[in-house]
């Protein structure tokens, strides 16, 4: 039982790690080498890609894409989808895509003259899904060795963790003046209902032998 336990608890730890490094935003130090829109049919992979862009309509199964291609100072390559967000979720109120685009278009350079930038985005880059992760933002700097501290991160998640730990104490001090006293006296019922079979038991088995 306490494997279970143990399996249930790290499942829901794993998901909830998982949606935070899925939602939260990140930051790549790159450069930038082509920008570009397709035509996307969305399929099981829907889920990964974002709404159309507001004041559209977002009732279509395909629409066009923007993209960002880059490159990271150890060479490997990465690709950015480029969508609003709006209202929805994860709450990055992203309405500039277009203009996202136009920023990221004038910061494309060659690696015999590279442009360096940092590239706010959420979610995950997988090939074998087809999906990529949404930029956010983008800005340019002088080099790769650009150190980025993620303050929102930070802030974010000690802020969760006060919030759990406020609840969690509060959880104990309900369990241990409500629940606990009521689960030792239904422990101590089945203990003296166990005790009175037990010497009803060794009542008939002594009239038993008696008789």
């Amino acid at each position: 039982m306490r494997a279970v336990k143990w399996v249930f608890w790290g499942a829901i730890w794993l998901f909830v790690a998982g949606w935070l490094h899925y939602t939260l935003p990140q930051h790549d130090v790159v450069r930038i080498t082509d920008t570009y829109s397709k035509r996307i049919d969305f399929g099981a992979n829907s889920w990964f890609w974002a709404t159309a862009d507001v004041g559209t309509d977002g009732t279509q199964i395909n629409r066009d894409v923007f993209f960002i291609q880059a490159k990271r100072a150890d060479d490997s390559i990465m690709v950015y989808r480029n969508e609003d967000t709006g209202w929805g979720w994860p709450p990055y109120f992203k309405f500039d895509t277009a203009n996202l685009q136009a920023e990221a278009g004038d910061l494309k350079s060659t690696a015999a003259a590279p442009q360096w930038a940092v590239l706010r985005h959420y979610g995950w880059r997988n090939e074998y899904l087809t999906i990529f992760p949404n930029a956010v933002e983008i800005w340019p700097v002088e080099g790769p060795e650009v150190r980025i501290i993620p303050w929102f991160n930070i802030v974010v998640l000690t802020l969760l963790t006060a919030i759990f730990w406020a609840l969690r104490v509060r959880w104990v001090r309900f369990r241990s003046k409500r629940i606990d006293p009521v689960l030792e006296d239904v422990e101590e019922a089945f203990d003296a209902a166990g005790e009175q079979i037990s010497g009803t038991r060794g009542r008939l088995g002594r009239f038993f032998k008696r008789s």
